[in-house]
């Protein structure tokens, strides 16, 4: 991982490939590696720019309250120093969330959208709430609370399950607090989504547990001109459970 210094923290990244740029956003509370499986299927197409979301992976945060659109001008920032102007932007769950603030706030960078498992709405009132006594939780308890009560529900596999838990448990408190309050303050997107002219695509599983596939529905629904793929069987990470189909979902962004 490569380190550079942005609005007061320290951003870790990865990059690999050569292409046209792509940036791949993960989720909560993951870090760049849920992205390692998809790699393979891209890096002769794309230059693929990976960061770790601040607190997480190997990237510093700040005590402090922050929002998701901090960690997008995290990403802007991290472009600036790279020297790359527009970029195609791939996010998962949470990691669409941040894609979404960048594309509202930078349209003039975007080469084109994907939501891998993600949402354009806000947290409905019950939604924050959890998330508050989740972030309560956790700093009461640990990481460990969130490890093992997300694992099941991001995979009915049992080798992404035990993935994606080593992972959880490696992350920070902070950033684990910091990212669950940021994402019950975010802005509803749905209006945005609506307006949206560049090339978007939904990849989505139909045995989603976290954030259901009608989610994604309701974005097609209000955005006509979305691609839609939804993969059958898919959980909360088909990066990690579909990664070839993932990665042409991906590609298509800019078919």
């Amino acid at each position: 991982m490569n380190i550079v210094a942005v609005n007061g923290i320290n951003l870790a990244y990865a990059r690999h490939g050569k292409g046209t740029p792509l940036m791949l956003v993960h989720g909560f509370p993951l870090d760049s590696s849920s992205w390692n499986e998809i790699i393979p299927f891209l890096k002769d197409e794309f230059d693929i720019i990976i960061p770790d979301l601040r607190g997480f992976g190997q990237s510093t945060t700040i005590e402090s309250p922050y929002t998701i659109l901090d960690m997008a001008d995290d990403l802007a920032g991290l472009l600036d120093h790279l020297g790359i102007d527009k970029i195609a932007i791939a996010g998962h769950s949470m990691g669409g969330y941040v894609a979404l603030a960048f594309a509202k706030k930078y349209p003039q960078r975007m080469l084109g959208l994907g939501l891998i498992s993600s949402q354009a709405a806000a947290d409905a009132p019950e939604g924050k709430e959890r998330r508050y006594k989740t972030a309560a939780d956790v700093a009461e308890n640990g990481v460990a609370v969130v490890a093992d009560a997300m694992s099941p529900k991001l995979s009915a596999d049992a080798r992404v399950q035990k993935f994606v838990c080593g992972v959880i448990e490696q992350q920070s408190k902070s950033a684990v607090i910091g990212a669950l309050k940021a994402m019950a303050a975010r802005e509803d997107m749905m209006a945005f989504i609506a307006q949206l002219t560049l090339p978007f695509i939904l990849i989505h599983g139909d045995a989603d547990q976290l954030i259901p596939i009608d989610r994604a529905k309701e974005i097609k629904a209000a955005l006509p001109s979305a691609k839609l793929l939804e993969l059958n069987g898919a959980g909360h990470m088909p990066m990690m459970e579909f990664p070839k189909e993932t990665a042409a979902g991906v590609r298509a962004l800019l078919g």
